[in-house]
C-alpha cells in the first residue's frame, strides 16, 4: 500500500515535522508509521536532520543524501516486486501446459485507452485467473490488439501456440470473422477458440430490455431523476438525511444494468416484499420539498412531477415486472462475474434461468397481485404519515377519440334533433 502511494508521489524528503505541511501521500504515511515503528522513526530523524542541514546551507540538490525514500527508489522497488510476481505467474502457467486469455479495454481518468490482460489456467484442480498486464492501447484494430497481446506473452516467456482460447466482449474488432482479434489470434494459435463472455451477453440483453420499452424508460428515468434531484441540492439532501440518516438512494449507471436493479430495489424493495424499500420515505421527502417555500420554484415543480410519476399504477406495475426479472438474472450475473467459475455450473444456471423466465412470462397474474399488494402497503404507510398523496390502484380511463362523421347513437340523435329545430325556427314568421 505504501509503495503504491510512493510510485506516484513526487514530493521530496521533509525538512521538518510541522502538522500544517503536506509532504505528499507517501511521506505522510511513512511519518504516520514512524509513530509505531522505532526503526523507521530513527531513520526519519537522521534523514530530516541531514536534510535540514543541507537546506540551511543553501544546497538545491539535496547534498547527496541517501534516504531510500525518493520516488526513484520506490519505483525501483515496485518494479522489482512486479517482475518477481510475473516470474511466479509465468512458472505456474508453464507448468499448466495451456491457458486462455481474457482482455477488455476501457478509458482511465486521463481519457487514455487501457487494455487489461488476464490469463486463465488450471493448476491441479484449481482454476486461476491472473491479471498480467494493464497496457496502453493506441489502436483497437484486430491486428494491433494481437501485437499487444503477443508482447504480453513474450514478457512472461509464454508460448502463444499454447493459448487454447480467448474471451472478449462482442465488439466487431474482437470477434470479426476476417480481421477481428480472434481471427488474427487463430493465425498464431491454431487450436484456440473464441468465447463471447456470457456475463457481457447477459448485460447486453438486460440493457436492451430496459432501454427499448417506453414504460421501462419512464420507470428508470424517474428513479435516476429522484437520485439526481435530491443530491444536486444541499437542502434536498438535508431533508432526506433527516428522514433516513443511514440509507441513500442510488443513481443509475449508463453501462451497467445491475445499477438499475440496485436503484429499483432501493426504492421498491423485493418482488412481493416491499418492506425493505424506501418508496414511502422518498415520497414524503419529495412532498416536504414541494411544500418548502424556501426552496426554489423550479425544484418544487420538479418534486411535483416526480411524485406524480412514482404514484402512477403503471410505474408500480412496471417496477414489479423488472423486480421479478432481476430476481432471476442477478444471481446468474454475479456468479458469471465471480472467481473460479465452474463451466458446468454456469451452463446449468443459464439453462435454469431461461426456463424460469419462460414460465414467468405466462404468469402475469402474480405480477399484478404483487403490484396491488404494493399499492395497499404504500397507501397504508402514507396514511399513517398523514400524507395527502395516494398511490394509484388502477390505470386511468382513456377517452376514446371520436372518429369524424361517426357519432354514437345518442349523440347522433341529439345532433339530428338540434339541426331539425334550427331548420324549423328558420320557417317561423
Amino acid at each position: 500500500m505504501v509503495l503504491v502511494w510512493g510510485r506516484y508521489d513526487k514530493v521530496g524528503v521533509p525538512t521538518s515535522r510541522p502538522s500544517s505541511l503536506d509532504h505528499g501521500n507517501f511521506l505522510e504515511i511513512i511519518l504516520l508509521l514512524s509513530k509505531y515503528d522505532e526503526v523507521i522513526k530513527c531513520h526519519l530523524d537522521k534523514v530530516i536532520k541531514k536534510s535540514t542541514k543541507s537546506h540551511n546551507a543553501g544546497s538545491s540538490q539535496g547534498g547527496g543524501i541517501i534516504t531510500l525514500l525518493s520516488k526513484t527508489t520506490i519505483n525501483y522497488i515496485v518494479e522489482a516486486i512486479c517482475q518477481k510476481i510475473k516470474f511466479v505467474m509465468s512458472e505456474e502457467i508453464l507448468k499448466a501446459g495451456m491457458y486462455t486469455v481474457q482482455l477488455d479495454t476501457t478509458q482511465d481518468i486521463s481519457v487514455v485507452d487501457q487494455c487489461s490482460v488476464i490469463i486463465r489456467y488450471v493448476s491441479g484442480t484449481t482454476i486461476h485467473e491472473r491479471l498480467v498486464g494493464i497496457v496502453k492501447c493506441t489502436s483497437s484494430k484486430g491486428i494491433d490488439m494481437l501485437e499487444l497481446i503477443l508482447k504480453v506473452f513474450n514478457s512472461l516467456n509464454l508460448d502463444s501456440k499454447k493459448c487454447v482460447g480467448n474471451a472478449t466482449d462482442g465488439a466487431a474488432n474482437m470477434q470479426g470473422e476476417y480481421r477481428g482479434f480472434s481471427a488474427q489470434l487463430s493465425n498464431v494459435a491454431n487450436n484456440q477458440i473464441h468465447i463471447w463472455c456470457y456475463a457481457h451477453v447477459l448485460n447486453l440483453v438486460i440493457g436492451d430490455v430496459t432501454n427499448k420499452i417506453l414504460q421501462s424508460i419512464n420507470l428508470f428515468g424517474i428513479l435516476n431523476g429522484c437520485a439526481v434531484f435530491i443530491k444536486e441540492s444541499h437542502k434536498g439532501m438535508d431533508v432526506w438525511t433527516n428522514k433516513e440518516k443511514n440509507k441513500r438512494i442510488c443513481s443509475i449507471g449508463e453501462t451497467r444494468w445491475w445499477s438499475k436493479h440496485s436503484a429499483l430495489s432501493k426504492v421498491f424493495g423485493h418482488f412481493k416484499h416491499p418492506e425493505p424499500g424506501l418508496f414511502v420515505e422518498l415520497i414524503t421527502t419529495l412532498i416536504e420539498i414541494k411544500n418548502n417555500i424556501s426552496i426554489t420554484a423550479d425544484a418544487r415543480y420538479k418534486a411535483i412531477g416526480l411524485i406524480e410519476g412514482l404514484c402512477k399504477y403503471e410505474t408500480i406495475l412496471t417496477a414489479q415486472i423488472y423486480l421479478r426479472i432481476f430476481q432471476k438474472t442477478t444471481p446468474l450475473s454475479k456468479y458469471l462475474q465471480g472467481h473460479g467459475v465452474n463451466m458446468m455450473t454456469s451452463f446449468q444456471m443459464v439453462q435454469s434461468t431461461l426456463e424460469e423466465l419462460k414460465l414467468d412470462a405466462r404468469d402475469f397474474s402474480s405480477v399484478k397481485e404483487a403490484a396491488d399488494n404494493f399499492v395497499t402497503w404504500a397507501n397504508n404507510k402514507l396514511e399513517v404519515e398523514d400524507s395527502e398523496v395516494e398511490v394509484g390502484h388502477s390505470f386511468p380511463e382513456t377517452r376514446k377519440k371520436k372518429k369524424h362523421g361517426n357519432f354514437p347513437m345518442n349523440q347522433l340523435m341529439i345532433h339530428y334533433m338540434t339541426h331539425c329545430m334550427h331548420l324549423k325556427s328558420m320557417f317561423i314568421i
